[in-house]
């Protein structure tokens, strides 16, 4: 099969959506498909890659990381004019929530193509975390969206981020969620394939790179291996990983442990700024964006990982990458806790939780008693797995 991907941001560019899609990419490739990714031109750095359509963008953040394409008709021709040359396109894989999903929309629909669309994002949740007025800024989305998917079809009522998700499950084939809870959130809202009720949003989670988790598993030191426990947390540095909040926490708790943040982010200074000023026990190191295989080789060599965001995460990959390492999470989400099951220290709601965790997990740790993960999850995140499990997907909707 011939797949196009569509995103919102750059493969290359720092994301778990964008890690997944280079993954599946080279699996695909890999088990013998040709994979073409549309996506905005990045500005950080000069990426070549003939299998990349790369599009004329306008980076949005200040360290030129991220980058928007609007999604106007001129968009749509360049679409076209690159795909003109390459193979013959069997289905539309849609993996962003915004430029991305419309452009991908309206190529499926000029094309009468299969669309499989997955949903990375709680839409709402990052709205309300980046937005001074969330709902006045999701009332514009849905109706920036209803305009410019496919303007001459009925229009689905709401003005919520919820609304805004249906009316791109409206128009495909299928919908995949990277995780349970997500997939059952969803379709509690109504956002299920082609608006039908009685259809389901499949589950098919992000992967990890067989090879890299296997060199990852046996290049980590056994456990203990430190005499102070060592912490890492992973993401985007934007509000809603609440990276400042679990920093707030770090120091109240007054832990004695190293504590590596990796990533980037519009929010990078004011976590360090928050660190100089606060001077928490623990030691902690920013690291800035580390390549893939040395995020992993440094979640397999941690005692844990800090997972701090609430609600938006529709996975939460990096803990489930450290546990298929066997390393356990302190987790503030208790729906990404429950997905987890064993090898996880809970957030609690109640005041000052996070810094009582810490100081949990940090004790249990020292005592060599901290938990394990479940060891199928090793199995179960394969990327080999997941890229079988995509592509039953893809041949169903190529059925219909």
């Amino acid at each position: 099969m011939h797949i196009v991907m569509f995103g919102d941001q750059h493969v290359e560019s720092s994301g778990g959506a964008q890690v997944s899609m280079r993954l599946q990419r080279r699996f695909l490739e890999r088990a013998g498909h040709t994979v073409t990714i549309v996506q905005p031109r990045l500005h950080a750095r000069r990426v070549d890659d003939p299998a990349s359509l790369d599009l004329p963008s306008v980076p949005v953040t200040l360290d030129r990381e991220y980058g928007m394409t609007l999604p106007t008709r001129a968009a749509d021709r360049a679409v076209d004019a690159g795909m003109a040359g390459r193979p013959p396109v069997d289905v539309v894989h849609v993996q962003g929530d915004f430029w991305g999903a419309i452009l991908g929309h309206r190529f499926a629909a000029r094309h009468a193509l299969p669309l499989v669309h997955t949903m990375h994002n709680r839409v709402d949740v990052g709205i309300e975390a980046t937005t001074p007025f969330p709902r006045l800024a999701l009332r514009a989305l849905n109706a920036w969206a209803s305009g410019a998917i496919l303007p001459r079809e009925p229009r689905e009522p709401g003005t919520d981020g919820w609304a805004y998700l249906r009316r791109f499950a409206a128009r495909a084939a299928a919908v995949t969620a990277p995780s349970s809870h997500f997939a059952h959130r969803l379709m509690a809202h109504h956002v299920r394939p082609g608006g039908a009720p009685e259809r389901h949003v499949d589950v098919v989670w992000n992967g990890i790179d067989d090879e890299m988790l296997d060199a990852a598993s046996a290049a980590g030191p056994p456990r203990p291996a430190h005499p102070r426990p060592r912490l890492v947390w992973v993401g985007r540095m934007s509000p809603e990983k609440r990276l400042l909040p679990f920093l707030d926490a770090l120091a109240d708790s007054g832990v004695a442990a190293d504590v590596t943040v990796i990533g980037g982010g519009g929010q990078a200074r004011a976590a360090q700024r928050l660190v100089a000023r606060r001077r928490p026990a623990a030691r902690v190191t920013f690291a800035g964006r580390l390549p893939y295989a040395e995020t992993l080789r440094r979640l397999a060599a941690a005692d844990a990982v800090v997972q701090s965001s609430i609600g938006f995460e529709t996975q939460g990959m990096t803990v489930f990458e450290a546990a298929s390492l066997g390393t356990p999470a302190i987790a503030a989400d208790p729906d990404i806790a429950d997905e987890l099951g064993d090898g996880v220290w809970r957030v609690g709601a109640e005041p000052d939780a996070f810094a009582l965790t810490l100081r949990d997990a940090v004790a249990d740790i020292a005592a060599g008693r901290a938990p394990r993960p479940q060891p199928e999850i090793a199995q179960t995140f394969r990327q080999s797995s997941r890229t079988a499990a995509m592509v039953a997907v893809y041949e169903r909707v190529r059925r219909r």
